[in-house]
């Protein structure tokens, strides 16, 4: 047996890559073009030796903050040229190689340019908004300023800094009596405030010039017919006109420091319309040219900006690259005897020879007389897990590693998720017209692969397209699954030939409560298209449905305690396959296999045996005969004669079972063997570990000898070339910690036998409810709209069952059933040998800097 599994082949994933411990001492000339060529290799791990030290106390601190700063800038012109509005397209020529200090004094350069443009926009901006705003006042206030009296026209008195009015005051009538019989302006000694103020606080302006005022004064306002831009934010703000009129200095005083308060800009507005005509031409002419200055420094500005986009990219790319350089540079050890740095890290075994030509090449370029020395240390710590894997695989990896990364070179669960978890999705989802839907997205994703792969996608397409295999595989799967089924949008076929059933009648009016006939071999795959409709359908499907969800559980669950009878022969470790890996086959089979085997028997017998029946009287009656709910030999009791030596026997079991005494007879069941198997299995799994690992830690650690032990017969938990499996001190052995942590695991695994195979019952029960579903939308929805005449309530009916279909079975449906497939792998399945312990592989390469990695 040994010499058979040793000569198999070993399987692609099933294990992660042998992982070495490598020390590099390298020259300083040469360091920084030697972790440059690293990174784009991409296969080594680096150890940060200076973890004890803060980021500010480490040798290229100061090169990581020029880095930060570079990055700083570049990211206040990419957000100038969003801005802008601008799309600047990459250049594809190569550019040269620029260096650090060069590519530092450019965007010094180009920051101070763009700066000192958008300082000055700023203020032209400013200055074009208070004229616009001016030309706006003197528009709309004109209408609220009329002449005092004829032979007052002509004449004005303009307010110092805003306001206006007449000298020669008399208050002699209050601002109500002035409104309702105006006069002469110059006699009344009226004033007015005019300006222009945001929309949003004019009602809270008005309110508190009313109250400032105690009513003393008289509000208009009205709408500016264009917007102004607001500089500080770029948005057009809609703003309002409003001209104030009050009586007396203290007045103006409390409406001038309100208008500051809210922001209103206040503009002089001369009564005289000649002047205001003048006034208006000033302004038109002045707004005139400062929009050919904006317009001009702003063709000015986008200029700057795009000479600066057509390298952004590459710079960007450039900087993220120098500092993760430095930032690798600051993990390692600084010699300065010996003007050299020192680090170490983890690589694949077969990547020795690649990193060692890179080195190689390292020192060639950068005229080092001194080379990199490279050599293998001595593991002192459990090593990363790395598998190698490609676009297909990658996704299923993915859903393993979010569970757990594996122990290192432990058996990985993905190998078989591959097949197993699309299969199961399948089996709760299968209709292959919603399969061919999945299908569908699945192809587009595919197609569109190489374009979306460039594009930064949203949360929700990134995962969509990051899982466009799994979503591949789960949808032809759920073609296989809906074939079997049966079941085209809930709509059964005659795919495969004619129905082996038909009615009684030629009206098939009693096949619902009656029944069909059978007149011919049965349906050769999948579901008879005869059951949909028929009086026995549900209960068909879902005696059908469960037996299927018990054996494919039994049959996953299977595989999982096998491979961790692998995982114990790989690791060296007897005891786990002495003491768990059998007595676990033993309790599930003798239960659960046995249960298994009664399925299939009765589905190649059809058999009318109650399965139930069975099980249940298994433990609480095992030795009465079974009657017509035998379905096999092996069920019945076995007659045995004994010699008298068993006579006790006998009288032991006349005492449990009653019947006419033998001395020479017994009666052996094979249902009792099987019960008496699972009872000693749990003992089995419990006490003898415990103790054996107890006797051979007293044998390893007595006399003189205190080495720790070297194998897992002790430590379990020691990976390969780790630290703890071969140091020079002795660890506490806690039989009482050991003996507890193994009865948590042998009543876990009693426990979850039975309620993990319970849990597969979600396929029956999702399958179920799919089925249900979609045949609630086709009957209650399409069918019934189609039997109406009026094509009005036929598209209405369409468009609701479509909707049906696409939001609730093919996104809440399928998503649940992605979920349930993921419970059954990571807990029924994973849990019986997967550590999930391990941690990622992470080497130092440039195809991993994201663009956030800033």
């Amino acid at each position: 047996m040994e010499e058979f599994l040793d000569k198999l082949p070993q399987m692609d994933l099933m294990r992660s890559e042998k992982m070495t411990l490598v020390q590099l001492i390298i020259p300083v000339e040469s360091a920084h073009r030697s972790i440059t060529y690293l990174g784009e290799l991409g296969l080594l791990q680096f150890r940060d030796l200076n973890a004890d030290k803060s980021p500010f106390q480490r040798t290229f601190a100061n090169q990581v903050k020029r880095c930060g700063e570079m990055s700083r800038k570049l990211r206040f012109f990419k957000d100038q040229i969003d801005k802008a509005g601008l799309r600047c397209s990459p250049r594809h020529e190569i550019e040269p190689d620029i260096e650090l200090g060069d590519l530092e004094r450019q965007l010094a350069d180009h920051e101070h340019e763009v700066l000192e443009m958008n300082s000055n926009s700023e203020k032209l901006r400013q200055t074009y908004n208070e004229l616009l705003e001016f030309k706006i006042v003197l528009e709309k206030a004109s209408g609220f300023l009329v002449s005092s009296n004829a032979h007052a026209i002509g004449e004005e008195t303009e307010l110092h800094e805003s306001t206006y009015s007449n000298n020669g005051f008399i208050e002699t009538a209050s601002l109500l009596e002035q409104e309702m019989n105006p006069g002469p302006s110059n006699q009344s000694g009226l004033r007015f405030i005019s300006g222009i103020i945001n929309k949003d606080k004019l009602l809270r302006f008005e309110r508190m010039l009313f109250r400032a005022t105690r009513g003393n004064m008289l509000f208009n306002q009205t709408t500016s017919d264009e917007e102004i831009m607001d500089p500080s934010t770029s948005e057009m703000v809609e703003k309002v006109v409003f001209v104030v009129f009050f009586s007396g200095e203290q007045a103006r005083t409390k409406i001038l420091k309100i208008c500051e308060a809210f922001g209103a800009n206040c503009y002089p507005v001369p009564e005289d319309t000649t002047k205001q005509r003048q006034l208006t031409r000033e302004v038109l002419s002045r707004l005139s040219d400062l929009e050919a200055t904006l317009d001009a420094g702003t063709r000015h500005r986008n200029n700057a900006l795009n000479s600066v986009g057509y390298s952004l990219t590459n710079w960007m790319t450039t900087v993220r690259r120098e500092k993760a350089v430095y930032d690798t540079l600051n993990m390692l050890n600084f010699d300065v005897t010996k003007k050299c740095l020192v680090g170490e890290g983890w690589c694949p075994t077969f990547a020795k020879t690649q990193i060692h030509e890179v080195l190689q090449r390292a020192t060639f370029d950068s005229n080092s007389q001194v080379g990199v020395i490279f050599h293998v240390m001595q593991a002192v710590e459990s090593p990363p897990t790395y598998f190698r894997t490609n676009k297909l695989t990658n996704a299923f990896q993915e859903i393993i590693d979010a569970y757990g990364v594996a122990r290192y070179q432990e058996a990985n669960p993905a190998v078989y998720s591959v097949v197993t978890y699309p299969f199961l999705f399948a089996v709760m989802f299968g209709d292959w017209g919603h399969g061919l839907c999945l299908l569908l997205g699945a192809l587009y994703l595919l197609a569109r692969e190489r374009k979306l792969s460039t594009q930064k996608l949203g949360s929700f397409m990134e995962m969509l397209f990051g899982g466009r295999y799994v979503i591949l595989l789960m949808a032809l799967f759920s073609i296989y699954c809906g074939l079997i089924y049966n079941e085209f949008f809930s709509v059964p076929f005659h795919i495969f030939g004619g129905s082996a059933y038909k009615c009684r009648d030629t009206t098939c009016s009693d096949a619902y409560t009656v029944g069909l006939v059978k007149y011919r071999d049965p349906y050769p795959f999948g579901v008879d298209p005869s059951w949909r409709g028929s009086r026995t359908e549900l209960p068909y499907l879902n005696s059908l449905k469960m037996k299927m969800s018990i054996l494919l559980g039994i049959a996953q669950m299977n595989l999982g305690l096998i491979l961790s009878f692998f995982n114990a022969r790989f690791f060296g470790s007897s005891l786990d396959i002495r003491y768990q890996f059998i007595p676990q086959m033993i309790f599930l089979n003798s239960l659960f296999g046995y249960l298994s085997l009664l399925i299939i028997i009765k589905w190649c017998t059809g058999s009318q045996a109650d399965l139930y029946h069975v099980m249940i009287y298994m433990f609480l009656s095992p030795t009465e005969e079974l009657g017509e709910n035998e379905l096999f030999w092996g069920q019945r009791p076995l007659q045995a004669r004994f010699p008298s030596r068993f006579f006790i026997q006998n009288y032991i079991g006349y005492f449990f079972h009653p019947t006419p005494l033998d001395t020479h007879t017994r009666y052996n069941n094979p249902q009792i063997m099987l019960l008496l198997l699972a009872f000693i299995a749990v003992p089995w799994m419990l006490f003898p570990k415990p103790f054996a690992l107890r006797k051979i830690h007293m044998e390893r650690f007595q006399g003189r000898t205190y080495g720790v032990l070297g194998t897992s017969e002790v430590d379990l938990d020691v990976e390969p070339d780790s630290a703890r499996g071969g140091g020079h001190h002795e660890e506490e052995f806690n039989f009482s910690e050991i003996f507890v942590h193994q009865l948590i695991h042998s009543i876990e695994f009693v426990l979850g036998s039975v309620s993990n195979t319970a849990s597969y019952l979600r396929l029956w029960a999702l399958s179920l409810a799919h089925s249900e579903l979609s045949t609630v939308f086709y009957e209650k929805v399409l069918l019934l709209a189609w039997g109406y005449e009026n094509i009005l309530i036929r598209l209405i009916g369409v468009a609701v069952f479509a909707f049906a279909t696409a939001f609730i079975l093919l996104m809440m449906e399928t998503l649940s059933a992605f979920l349930h497939a993921l419970r059954l792998h990571w807990v029924e399945f994973m849990g019986k040998f997967f550590n999930g312990d391990g941690y990622k592989f992470k080497p130092f390469s440039f195809a991993l800097i994201s663009d956030d990695d800033e």
